[in-house]
């Protein structure tokens, strides 16, 4: 195993349960989760609202914890335009809704947001997109998963804490609060978790 890194996401819904989704950069790479990586002693609540809004400019409320995800490459692998093999990452993937009608502030230069069905989601979603919509809209919580750098490649292991999110059920937080919204940061928020490395424009990472 590579050394590992911590990273957050969310599957960030609307009134009408649409799913936000980021595609970073230019040409073809795909469809992703907003998030980032931890910050050294900042909590995966915390890292989630800072990350997803200085990368999308939305607010979020974070509902739950969908799982944790470990996104791994075959040892050995390396991806285009990158030197070494792909990182090791630990993906916390939150439940969470839209807070407001629109963006608090516009979304920094690099991310092309939209909105999507997700029974509907585009053919070129990272893995841990799919894998993690998929648990999300099934309601499920406490998802412990394995999934692959390449595609199709979900580890179908079964889900040994996963259990119906309870409706209505308050956010986490540190010491057990709901956390706020609007917690902001400098601009940078890195790439998805999951796009790092996979086209040979770089750019930031989480």
């Amino acid at each position: 195993m590579s050394a590992l890194t911590w990273a957050v996401a969310a599957v960030v819904t609307d009134d009408t349960g649409r799913v936000l989704l980021c595609q970073q950069g230019r040409g073809a790479r795909r469809y992703a989760l907003p998030g980032g990586r931890l910050r050294p002693a900042e909590g995966p609540v915390r890292a989630a609202l800072r990350d997803i809004r200085a990368e999308t400019g939305w607010d979020i409320e974070v509902i739950d914890l969908v799982g944790v995800y470990h996104l791994a490459g075959t040892a050995g692998e390396a991806a285009a335009g990158r030197a070494g093999p792909l990182p090791d990452v630990l993906v916390h993937v939150f439940r969470a809704r839209a807070a407001g009608a629109r963006p608090a502030t516009d979304p920094p230069p690099g991310c092309r947001l939209s909105w999507h069905s997700p029974d509907a989601l585009p053919r070129v979603v990272t893995p841990l997109t799919r894998a993690a919509v998929t648990d999300a809209t099934a309601g499920r919580s406490g998802v412990l998963r394995d999934v692959q750098w390449a595609p199709d490649t979900v580890g179908s292991a079964p889900l040994p804490a996963a259990r119906p999110a309870e409706e209505g059920r308050p956010g986490i937080g540190q010491d057990g609060q709901r956390p706020g919204t609007g917690q902001d940061g400098p601009p940078g928020a890195g790439q998805p978790p999951e796009q790092r490395g996979e086209a040979a424009n770089p750019s930031r990472h989480p």
